[in-house]
């Protein structure tokens, strides 16, 4: 099982969760992505993303500006 990171810090809506959607598509099952990002409608569009692949999110954390999601390739 591989983990990815991918900074999309800085960008904004809708490209965090386009980047998102593209990178899963790379990824084999039980692989782990771990995002960053600043745009705070992440918060809604990531977890919604992941409701429409079936992909699970193990994690989200918010630290100032800063998003952190870790999901898991289902």
């Amino acid at each position: 099982m591989a983990e990815t990171h991918l900074d999309l810090r800085g960008l904004k809506c809708p490209l965090p969760a386009l980047k998102t959607r593209k990178a899963l598509t790379r990824l084999v099952t039980g692989d782990t992505l771990i995002i960053e990002c600043t745009d705070p409608l992440s918060a809604i569009d990531i977890p919604n993303l992941l409701q429409e692949t079936g992909d699970r999110l193990l994690s989200s954390n918010k630290n100032g500006e800063q998003l952190l999601f870790r999901i898991e390739k289902s």
